[in-house]
Order: C-alpha cells, then structure tokens, then sequence
C-alpha cells in the first residue's frame, strides 16, 4: 500500500492520550515512537489495493492499532488494545468525526446502503484492485429492514495470516460493532475469516428495531 502519514498523524495524538492512563507518559510514547516504522513498513508488505480504494481507510486505521500492539512486544494484551479501542470510538470528539447518521430514519439507511454500493462500485471498477481488495456480496431479501452483505475476501485477514497478527485481528473486527454504534445501528454477525469462518457477515439494522 502507498504510505500516508494522515491516519498516523491524526489518530495516535487519541491513542497516546489513552495509553497514557495505563502505562505512563514515558512508555506510551515509547511504544507509539517503535511503532512508527513499523507502520510503514506494514504498508510496504500490505498487497495494494490501491490508495484511492474507499476501502483503503480501513487498513490505514488497522495498522495504526496493530503496530502499536507489536511495538509494545506483549506489553500491551489484545484485550488492552480492545479497551483503547472502545475508548477511542466512544470519544465526543471521535464520535462527531466518525458519526453524523441514524440509521433508524430511512434516509440514513439508505445513504448507508448507498455509500456501501459505491465502495463495491469503485472496487469492481478498478480491476488491478478487484482480486486484493474486500468483495461485496449483498443480500437484497426485501423484508431485511437494514443492510446485509458478506466477504469471503479480507485484505487484513490476508496480512495478519502472513506476517502474525491473528492475536490482534479480532480485535480489528470488532471495531465493527463499535463502529455500528456510530451509526446508531446494531451489527449482527455469525462468522468472521479471522475466527476461521469461510466469510465475515454483516447485517446492520437501526438499534431502534
């Protein structure tokens, strides 16, 4: 992937800030400090799936969390990287940012859907991209009163089984649900490949439902 320091840039400074309460100034800024070339080089190993892929944000934000993990070499558990997590996403500030839609107005829903089906556009578009990237599989059943889709491909998947970040994964995905809350919906999911399952299921509806 062609490196970009805007992800690194904007999302440590909230990073560092959470660490801080658990493990010190010092050693907070000590892990974010090591992770930084491991950030980029992360991206160099990463297959492209090119830097415009609306898709792409995901993997920046990934391995914002996934160097950290691997520069703190054990100190920092999946289920400490899971707190930070959660705490970042539930930040005013991160909220605004990240949220903006109701998903229970019906005007909402539907630019969710459609910003979905612009991603899968751009993706089938873009066929140097197609075979590397996430595939959509949209499930149009019209009494599903929500989004639902699946990928059997996932290019963090890919990654973290090559270069040994499975620990971590799972806790990329269940950013997920986090991100859902967002939206104000509820995420429902079956399977996910990081958890061995032969696809990652989403079905988002309103959390009014």
């Amino acid at each position: 992937m062609k490196y970009t320091s805007i992800y690194w840039a904007v999302m440590t400074p909230f990073v560092r800030k959470i660490m801080i309460k658990k493990y010190g100034r010092k050693t907070a800024g000590e892990y974010v400090k090591k992770a930084k070339p491991i950030y980029r080089e992360m991206l160099e190993q990463s297959d492209d799936i090119g830097a415009k892929n609306p898709m792409a944000s995901n993997i920046y934000m990934a391995f914002v969390f996934m160097a950290i993990w691997r520069a703190a070499n054990g100190a920092v558990t999946p289920d400490d990287m899971r707190e930070i997590t959660r705490e970042l996403l539930g930040m005013e500030l991160i909220r605004r940012l990240m949220g903006g839609m109701d998903v229970n107005k019906e005007k909402d829903m539907n630019k969710l859907k459609n910003m979905l089906h612009k991603n899968a556009k751009w993706i089938e578009e873009h066929h140097e991209y197609r075979d590397k990237s996430w595939d959509f599989n949209f499930d149009e059943t019209p009494n599903v009163n929500g989004v639902s889709y699946h990928f059997t491909r996932c290019p963090l998947c890919n990654y973290a089984r090559v270069h040994g970040y499975m620990e971590i994964l799972p806790v990329m995905c269940e950013m997920d649900f986090l991100t859902a809350k967002l939206y104000h919906a509820r995420l429902y999911r079956e399977h996910t490949l990081a958890d061995g399952g032969d696809m990652c299921d989403y079905l988002f509806v309103g959390d009014q439902e």
